[in-house]
């Protein structure tokens, strides 16, 4: 007697094709780059159109503000504006007196990098990376590889760039890492990332590394990735257990990473590396001259 239902496709073979499956994808994943950016250069409009209602919202909600909120918050932003006209002018004389130092020293002078500033379109749904979508790509000159900071510090890095848009890794992200160094004593060290947004891990500290809570961590610009001097992050907490070959350090980002929304992207110093390039190709020749003119005499 033939069964009623026939029986379907075994779990064996179910199990086999989707082994087969997998292994095809890890060996074709470096091929799709260029199929991904050419999607998600497609969907950027996409991305666009989907921010149009929020951007409406937000629209909406300015323009129903009452007189008194706009009359006070204007007041806090006078008050505001003092207080930063105040600092710029204590910062114009640092920049000065730094200047003067600088050319004591013999060390080139940083020149005013190149910025633009971005706004935010969609934070990852993914639970096990961290990331931002920004509205300027490839049109824009964005490049991978290229820092981001917001108004407190350093927010990230470019991992991946399309014609209109780009995505910025965040420094909380368990796979990023970045040099930064104490500013009380220049100590460097490396903050990595956690997965969690307002925690960064400083690994292999020893124990009788000059590190202490409240510590503010920058930038060090080792790596030629991120510029120097960008506040990172502040050290919370420090333990040292006997039972560890290293401490434990726990810095907090100086950024909002849980509320960004926009942000200045950064270009690297082009005028500082072109003359030390010209400075250092200088020193090889004049060094290639002096030999020639030692084999002579010799």
């Amino acid at each position: 007697m033939k069964p009623i239902f026939a029986r379907g496709i075994s779990n064996q073979f179910r199990l086999t094709l989707a082994i087969i499956l997998s292994v095809i994808l890890i060996v074709a994943n470096n091929r799709l780059d260029p199929v991904r950016k050419s999607v998600s250069s497609v969907l950027s409009p996409l991305q666009y159109i989907a921010n149009v209602p929020g951007a409406l919202l937000d629209w909406s909600a300015e323009s129903l503000a009452t007189r008194n909120m706009l009359a006070q918050q204007n007041k806090e932003l006078l008050r505001q504006q003092l207080l930063m006209s105040e600092r710029l002018q204590r910062f114009e004389h640092l920049r000065q007196e730094n200047d003067r130092l600088r050319s004591l020293l013999g060390s080139p002078v940083h020149m005013d990098a190149k910025k633009i500033v971005a706004e935010v379109m969609e934070v990852a749904s993914d639970p096990f990376h961290q990331y931002v979508v920004l509205n300027h790509g490839a049109r824009s000159g964005v490049f991978v590889g290229q820092p981001v900071v917001d108004a407190q510090g350093v927010v990230g890095q470019v991992v991946q760039v399309s014609e209109l848009s780009s995505r910025v890794l965040l420094i909380s992200d368990v796979t990023h890492a970045i040099p930064v160094r104490v500013t009380r004593n220049d100590v460097r060290v490396v903050a990595n990332g956690t997965g969690v947004l307002d925690e960064l891990e400083l690994k292999y500290v020893s124990k009788s590394t000059d590190i202490r809570v409240g510590d503010l961590l920058v930038s060090s610009g080792l790596g030629n990735r991120f510029p120097e001097g960008y506040p990172v992050a502040r050290v919370m907490s420090l333990v040292k257990d006997d039972g560890q070959n290293y401490a434990n350090v726990i810095a907090q980002p100086l950024a909002a990473l849980d509320r960004i929304r926009y942000l200045l992207l950064i270009w690297p110093d082009e005028p500082a590396s072109e003359a030390l390039e010209d400075e250092t190709a200088m020193i090889l020749s004049a060094a290639k001259k002096a030999a020639e003119k030692a084999e002579v005499g010799e």
